[in-house]
């Protein structure tokens, strides 16, 4: 199973997607172990002191492909999560000064908890997904797919051409634009899709 990332995917406002659709795409990886499941509590990483949080809708890859077309692209979807990408971003920092890959800021255990999913067929409009976080009771991030810069198809499409996709795959698929913060000891992470209570834990 591969854990992608996509970066920078999201804009404030529809009219700024232009702007920043270059056809770059920016992806990183996660180890399986970073993954958190069930809803089980966060351990704070010990290699940081600056942890960044970003919810993100997860997409689960039902069959295998390959140079993947437009058209069929969103059928190699099969379920959708809520995700956090956490990101110690004081060792990002650090090796990003030195132009070195992000794998330790991105992949260390507990970087990816990840919520129960919900069947593709659950979402009539792929453009149209409502999903946002709150932090001890507080609105953090608020996210539509509307307003991604790379929608799922051609995403799925970009990553193809470098390599299969498998069943079981996840891609994380970005974060909303705006909100993302650092995490604290004790903070209680709720996080919802479509209104739906997927993802409910603590950093501790």
């Amino acid at each position: 199973m591969k854990i992608l990332g996509i970066g920078k995917n999201y804009v404030n406002n529809k009219t700024e997607i232009s702007t920043y659709k270059n056809g770059k795409q920016i992806i990183f990886s996660k180890p399986t172990t970073s993954l958190v499941l069930a809803n089980e509590d966060v351990p704070y990483p010990p290699i940081t002191k600056q942890l960044v949080y970003e919810v993100e809708l997860v997409a689960k890859i039902g069959k295998q492909g390959k140079d993947i077309d437009q058209a069929t692209a969103a059928s190699y979807i099969s379920e959708l999560a809520l995700g956090i990408d956490f990101t110690a971003k004081d060792v990002l920092s650090l090796y990003r000064e030195t132009k070195h890959p992000w794998d330790l800021a991105k992949g260390f255990d507990g970087a990816a908890p990840i919520s129960s999913f919900m069947p593709i067929s659950d979402f009539n409009d792929l453009n149209d997904i409502n999903f946002d976080l709150t932090i001890n009771g507080e609105l953090k991030q608020v996210g539509n797919t509307d307003l991604m810069i790379y929608n799922f198809a051609e995403i799925i499409v970009y990553v193809s051409k470098f390599m299969t996709l498998e069943p079981g795959d996840l891609i994380f698929t970005g974060t909303p634009a705006s909100g993302t913060g650092e995490t604290q000891v004790g903070d209680h992470y709720q996080a919802k899709l479509e209104g739906e209570l997927l993802l409910d834990f603590k950093m501790v």
